[in-house]
């Protein structure tokens, strides 16, 4: 009787662990499971030590404090293990990309892949979508132009993976519309992409490369993004022939 309320147990807490998997944030999914690994990869570094199998404890040693961040022998050493995670070859040094409409000016940080917003018009003018709940955040849509839209739907999509599905009827849907914003200018795209005015082709690039790796649908991205990402590249690779 006892064996069968465990694996009872067990199957419920499998069940339960894996719709949180599903419900998940992308990003901070791939962010815990580094962590995890790298304090994993470091017990078991220390329990070989302590045997005495240096050969093995040390390479796993190096192995999980590069996932956890930290790295002896400076700060690119491990960054093709970081690119596994969606990393990218090379750490950004905190750069961001901005995207702005009449509603919203979203930040997207190239380091950890975390997409904020703030609102720059309306009664909520000067606040962070982080201080809004999912039904708040649907409710602003009807008030919102077709860009500003798409954006909030960037951010929700982010935020709250399964929000689509559970949304009441169609809200968003009905609202989408083909976001018309005119031509792109230079400086927007340099925002967009992260990058400095003047920045040679090679820059361009390897900017779009990475963050076509954040906007990937695997993790957590977006098509209207995307599309601006590749626009922004497109006119700055333009005036570089």
């Amino acid at each position: 009787m006892p064996t069968l309320i465990a694996g009872v147990v067990a199957v419920v807490l499998l069940y339960l662990l894996l719709q949180m998997f599903r419900a998940a944030n992308p990003v901070v999914l791939a962010r815990g499971i580094k962590i995890v690994g790298g304090v994993v990869a470091l017990a078991v570094a220390a329990f070989t030590g302590l045997r005495g199998e240096l050969a093995v404890a040390i390479p796993l040693g190096i192995f999980g404090a590069g996932l956890l961040g930290w790295s002896p022998f400076g700060p690119g050493s491990f960054s093709n293990i970081g690119g596994i995670f969606g990393g990218g070859a090379q750490r950004s040094s905190g750069q961001a990309s901005r995207v702005r409409s009449q509603f919203l000016d979203m930040s997207l940080d190239h380091d950890s892949g975390e997409l904020s917003g703030r609102i720059v018009d309306g009664p909520n003018t000067g606040r962070s979508l982080g201080e809004f709940d999912l039904p708040q955040l649907i409710a602003m849509i009807p008030a919102f132009d077709a860009e500003s839209v798409a954006l909030l739907e960037s951010y929700l999509d982010r935020r709250f993976p399964a929000w689509r599905q559970n949304a009441q009827g169609d809200t968003a849907g009905g609202q989408r519309r083909a976001a018309a914003t005119g031509k792109m200018t230079d400086e927007e795209a340099y925002q967009i992409l992260g990058l400095q005015p003047g920045a040679g082709r090679d820059d361009i690039s390897r900017a779009h490369r990475a963050l076509m790796k954040k906007l990937h649908p695997d993790q957590g991205g977006s098509t209207y993004l995307a599309a601006r990402v590749n626009e922004a590249k497109d006119i700055l690779l333009r005036t570089h022939l």
